[in-house]
C-alpha cells in the first residue's frame, strides 16, 4: 500500500507569489518610477484594491481584461490588478493601429479595457458590445470623458464592500487558468493571441530568473513597453526574487545611464537597437556602471561587432538570449561566449530543442534545420487559432507534441545553438537556400555600415537574389559611389549565391517597437528593385 503524503505542498502561482512577497518584505521597494515609490507592502495592497473593484465592477475570473498604456505604475497596478483579480491581463502593443487594436479586442473577447488617456481617440466603445467596462487613465485630466469611459483613479479610488474584499483575499486561481495573452508581434503576419495558463508561467518565471542571474538584491530597470513579453522578464523575475522594478516611461539613452547610476540599476533587459544607442550614447563610460551585475538582450541578433563590445565593455554579465513568446528560451552565458560569440547558447534547463528537415526528420548532426522545442514554459496555445497551433506543431515518433519555432539553426560540435535565419525570410536563389543574417552578419562589420537588412527580390534569372537595405554612419555622404562600394566589398566576402545584385541606402529601417527589422515591409518599399534585376 502507498502512503500518501501527510502535509500538502499548495504551489504557490504568481498572485500567491505576489501576496506572500507583500506580507515578508513590508517596506523593502517593490517599484520605483519617477519620484513615486510603492513598498511591497503598499503594492500587494494596491493589487488586491484593484482586483476587488475589478470583481465589482463584474470582471469575473476568466475573463479578458484589455490593456493599452504607456509605461507607469498605473499600467504595472493595471496588468497585475487584473491577473490578482482571476481574470486575464491581455496587454496590447501601443504602436498598432486603431483598426488592429480593435481587432485583438473582439479576437480575445475582452470584457473590459483599460487605457492610458492618449489612446481614447483610436478606441470606439459602440463597435465592441461585449466590453462593459472602459477605463481611462491621465496623470491630470484633460478632457471630461463621454460614456462609456470611466476615469480610472476616480474609479480605483471607490470604496470595496468588505465582503468582496475578503473574497479577494481568499481567492485561490487555478493553475490551468489564463494568466495572460500576448499578441505576436505581427512580423510575418496577422497578430495571434499566444496564452500561458499560471502554472507555465511561474515556471516560465522562476527557471528565467535563475538563468539571468537575478537574487533579492535585484534592482532591474524596464525601459521597453510593459505590454511587451521582453519586460515580462524583467518583471516576473524581479518578483519572483522579491527584488525592486525601476520603470522609465520610454527609452532615452542618457535617461538609462543616469539611472542605473542613480539608482543602483543591477538587471534589464534590452534589445539590439537599444544596446546600439546606448554604447553609442555619450554618458557610456562617463558614468558609475558598477552596480550593473547581469543585462539580457533578445528579440532578434545582435550584430557580431555590436555583441562583442557589449561582452567587453558593460563591465557585468551580458546575455544573449534566444527565445519566442510562445515558449523557447536559449541563453548564453559569458563565460561560454570567447570564440562562440555569435551562438545563442543552450536551453534552459528542464527544456529542450532539436533541428528537423523540410521533411520533418531529425538533421544530422552538423546540419542546419527548423528548431523545435520541448519543456514546461511553452504556451499552451494560441487563443481560438486551432489551425495555428496544428500548424506549429511538430510530432515525434514517440508521439510528443514540439513547439516548431519557424527559425533555421544549426549545432557546433558542443551543442551550443547558432540562428541562421528566420524560415520565412530565407531566400531561394538558383535553387539554393540563402539565409539573410549571413549576409548582414559580413555587411555589418564594415565601418561605413550603422544597420543593415538583407531581403529578396524577384529575378528572372535566379528566382531571387539578395538586396541589402543599408543605413550609412553618420558623417557618411549617402550616394551612388557609396552602394557601389559596399555591394562589391560585400560580394568579395561573400559565397557566389549570397552575392547582392545590389545595395539601397536609407535613412532608417522599419521596426517593431521591440527593435525587430520588419522585413515584409522593407519587402513593399522596395519591390520596384524588381525591375532593375536580372
Amino acid at each position: 500500500m502507498i502512503k500518501m503524503a501527510h502535509f500538502d505542498a499548495p504551489e504557490p502561482l504568481l498572485p500567491d507569489l505576489i501576496d506572500r512577497q507583500s506580507r515578508w518584505l513590508g517596506e523593502k521597494p517593490a517599484m520605483i518610477c519617477d519620484d513615486l515609490i510603492w513598498s511591497w507592502q503598499t503594492f500587494g495592497q494596491r493589487l488586491r484594491h484593484c482586483a476587488a473593484r475589478l470583481r465589482g465592477s463584474g470582471v469575473q475570473p476568466g475573463d479578458r481584461v484589455v490593456v493599452v498604456m504607456d509605461n507607469g505604475p498605473e499600467m504595472l497596478e493595471s496588468l497585475f490588478g487584473v491577473i490578482r483579480a482571476g481574470a486575464c491581463v491581455v496587454p496590447l502593443n501601443v504602436s498598432v493601429s486603431a483598426e488592429a487594436m480593435a481587432a485583438m479586442i473582439d479576437d480575445c473577447e475582452a470584457s473590459a479595457v483599460i487605457v492610458s488617456a492618449s489612446y481614447l481617440d483610436a478606441l470606439a466603445p459602440a463597435k465592441h458590445p461585449q466590453v462593459r467596462l472602459w477605463l481611462a487613465a491621465a496623470e491630470a485630466p484633460t478632457r471630461l470623458l463621454e460614456v462609456p469611459w470611466r476615469d480610472y483613479a476616480n474609479w480605483l479610488g471607490a470604496p470595496v464592500d468588505v465582503a468582496l474584499q475578503r473574497e479577494i483575499e481568499h481567492y485561490q486561481v487555478a493553475p490551468d487558468a489564463l494568466c495572460n495573452i500576448i499578441y505576436s508581434s505581427g512580423t510575418t503576419g496577422v497578430p495571434k493571441g499566444i496564452t500561458h495558463n499560471h502554472r507555465r508561467r511561474i515556471d516560465w518565471a522562476r527557471s528565467i530568473a535563475l538563468a539571468l542571474r537575478y537574487d533579492s538584491r535585484a534592482i532591474t530597470l524596464c525601459p521597453i513597453g510593459l505590454y511587451s513579453n521582453i519586460s515580462w522578464v524583467s518583471m516576473l523575475s524581479t518578483f519572483v526574487v522579491g527584488g525592486t522594478l525601476v520603470i522609465e516611461r520610454r527609452f532615452e539613452p542618457e535617461r538609462v545611464w543616469r539611472a542605473i547610476e542613480t539608482r543602483g540599476i543591477s538587471h534589464g533587459s534590452l534589445v539590439p537597437i537599444i544596446v546600439q544607442r546606448l554604447l553609442e550614447s555619450p554618458l557610456f563610460g562617463k558614468t558609475d556602471m558598477r552596480s550593473l551585475r547581469a543585462l539580457m538582450c533578445c528579440g532578434s541578433p545582435l550584430p557580431l561587432p555590436i555583441k562583442q563590445r557589449a561582452l567587453r565593455d558593460f563591465g557585468c554579465a551580458f546575455i544573449e538570449l534566444y527565445g519566442l513568446t510562445e515558449g523557447v528560451i536559449t541563453t548564453l552565458d559569458p563565460e561560454d561566449a570567447e570564440g562562440r560569440e555569435m551562438s545563442v547558447g543552450k536551453p534552459l534547463p528542464g527544456t529542450d530543442i532539436q533541428l528537423i528537415d523540410e521533411f520533418d526528420h531529425p538533421v544530422k548532426s552538423g546540419e542546419t534545420g527548423e528548431i523545435v522545442s520541448r519543456g514546461h514554459i511553452t504556451m499552451t496555445g494560441y487563443y481560438r487559432r486551432p489551425a495555428a497551433n496544428a500548424e506549429s506543431t511538430w510530432i515525434d515518433s514517440t508521439g510528443a507534441t514540439w513547439l516548431r519555432t519557424g527559425d533555421i539553426g544549426r549545432f557546433d560540435e558542443q551543442g551550443y545553438l547558432f540562428i541562421v535565419d528566420r524560415k520565412k525570410d530565407m531566400i531561394i536563389s538558383g535553387g539554393q537556400n540563402v539565409y539573410p543574417a549571413d549576409i548582414e552578419s559580413v555587411a555589418a562589420t564594415h565601418p561605413s555600415v550603422a544597420e543593415i537588412a538583407v531581403i529578396g527580390i524577384k529575378s528572372a534569372k535566379w528566382g531571387e537574389t539578395p538586396y541589402a537595405i543599408v543605413v550609412p554612419r553618420n558623417g557618411k555622404v549617402p550616394g551612388e559611389s557609396l552602394a557601389i562600394e559596399l555591394r562589391e566589398w560585400i560580394n568579395a566576402r561573400v559565397g557566389r549565391q549570397q552575392r547582392v545584385a545590389g545595395v539601397a541606402l536609407v535613412d532608417t529601417l522599419p521596426r517593431n517597437p521591440n527593435g525587430k527589422i520588419l522585413k515584409r515591409e522593407l519587402r513593399k518599399t522596395h519591390a520596384h528593385l524588381e525591375s532593375h534585376v536580372a
